[in-house]
Parts: C-alpha cells; structure tokens; sequence
C-alpha cells in the first residue's frame, strides 16, 4: 500500500512542478496568468470503518486554477497597444470560423482589410455606434474595422482608443470617425473558463456566458492605450514554489525506496 500512496505523491509533486515550468516559461508573455495546483488527500473508509483507524492513501490533483490578477503595465507608445486597468477582457472573433474567444493580451494590429486583430488573425469586437458616437447596442458586437478613405475621399491618417473604448479614426483633412467602442467582457466565475493558448480563454457551461460593458463602467476597467499588460508570474514567488515541489518529490521517492528496503528485509526474513 506504500507504494501506491507515494506514487500518488511523486505524480502529484510531478504536477505541480509542470505547472509551475509552464508560468516560469510564460513570464514574459503578455496577458498571461499564472495558476496553482491544489491537492486533496484520498482516505480509505467506509461505513463500518472505526474513525480512529481510518486510513490515509495517498493526494491527489484536486484543481490547477488560473489567478487573473492584475499583472505590472509596460508602456509601449503604440496607439493599438492597449491595457486594461482592472476588470475585464477584449472579445476576439475568427473571421474564418466565427468562434469567440477572450483575451487580456491587447497587442493589436491593422490588417489589409482595415480591421483591428491581434497576433492570431482574430478580429477585435465593439459596440457599433451612431454618427454622433454614442452607443446603438450593447448586446451586439461587430468587428472594429477602419475605412481606408472617409467620406470625403480623405485617406486614413492614424487611429487613438480612449480610456473609455472609443476607437477614433483620423484623416487627412483632420476629421475624427468614432467606429465604435471597444466592448469588455466579464464572467461569473472566470476561473472556470478553458484555456485556449496564447494568452486566450473561451466561455463554458460553467464559467457562464460572457456580460458586455463599455470600458469605464461598472465593474470594468478603463482602458490605457499605448501600454500592454504583462504577465503576473512573480518569478521570485515561482522558484521558491518550484524548490517545494522539488523537496517534495524527493521526498516520496525516498518513501517508495524505504518501502522497497523493507519488503526486500521481509523477503529475506523469510528465505
């Protein structure tokens, strides 16, 4: 029984140390959130068990849950790097499959077609808006999208996002379009989300469906353009937790090597 109670052990410290490799190695990927594991022992037990003999046998992997804390803000000088300064996340959609999905990574770029994506190819959501630049729905999205050429012919001169979302195109003449406002999404339970890569989650049965705001409002950040989000992982934090694991697999592989030398004592015994 030994045996198997260690093993658990070896995989669980095993776990924890592929875990906390995968934050050391995403310290510099923008928008990333580290996780911890966490672990639940396993006892052996029934109802006719007497409480004061039950038995422990072993841990297991109980969840490896993301922290979406706020990670330290780098200033870029780029109109189109934006950072969130509190709760929310950007909406991207894939123009070839449509699948949503939902990134604390603002590093975004204008395409040929003139729509704002990010470093996958997935297009930014906004809220559309009227020619005043208010907003017309907040339960409908479209991609942000910048004419190349106003309607007076003027070509496309630059673009600024404002703490509060609203993408504004300028031409040459000197005229500002609103094309929309940057939409923000929240969770019930973020934590609960699957992990898509680079820096992206999409919506589950048990994360709830996503709630939109506008940046600035509610529980939703203010936006700061010219600035990106870097990872949480505190590498100090990190290696401290991977010298534990470490311990901690050294550990219960001595156990498994001391229930080795006793069954090999028993077997001799008896020989």
């Amino acid at each position: 029984m030994s045996y198997y109670t260690s093993l658990t052990g070896l995989k669980n410290a095993q776990t924890d140390l592929n875990v906390i490799s995968h934050n050391i190695a995403n310290a510099e990927t923008t928008g990333f959130k580290k996780s911890d594991t966490a672990f639940a022992d396993i006892v052996s037990s029934s109802i006719l068990t007497d409480p004061a003999l039950t038995t422990g046998i072993g841990a297991r992997v109980s969840a490896i849950v993301q922290q979406f804390s706020l990670g330290p803000i780098e200033q870029t000088g780029s109109a189109l790097d934006v950072a969130i300064n509190g709760e929310g996340f950007y909406t991207v959609v894939s123009p070839l499959s449509g699948e949503t999905q939902y990134t604390r990574a603002g590093s975004f770029t204008v395409d040929g077609g003139g729509y704002i994506k990010n470093a996958q190819g997935m297009r930014l959501q906004v809220f559309p808006v009227d020619a005043t630049g208010a907003i017309t729905s907040t339960t409908t999205l479209q991609d942000a999208m910048i004419p190349a050429q106003n309607a007076a012919g003027e070509d496309f001169a630059g673009v600024t996002i404002d703490s509060t979302g609203q993408v504004v195109a300028t031409y040459a003449d000197g005229s500002n379009t609103t094309l929309g406002v940057l939409a923000l999404a929240s969770f019930v339970a973020p934590t609960a989300m699957r992990q898509e890569g680079n820096a992206s989650w999409s919506a589950t049965g048990v994360s709830g469906a996503a709630k939109y705001g506008q940046p600035g409002s509610g529980l939703f950040g203010n936006l700061m353009a010219g600035s990106l989000e870097r990872s949480n992982v505190d590498i100090a934090e990190e290696l401290v937790s991977l010298i534990t694991a470490q311990r901690n697999f050294q550990a219960n592989a001595k156990a498994v090597d001391t229930a080795t030398q006793l069954s090999q004592t028993i077997i001799n015994l008896r020989s």
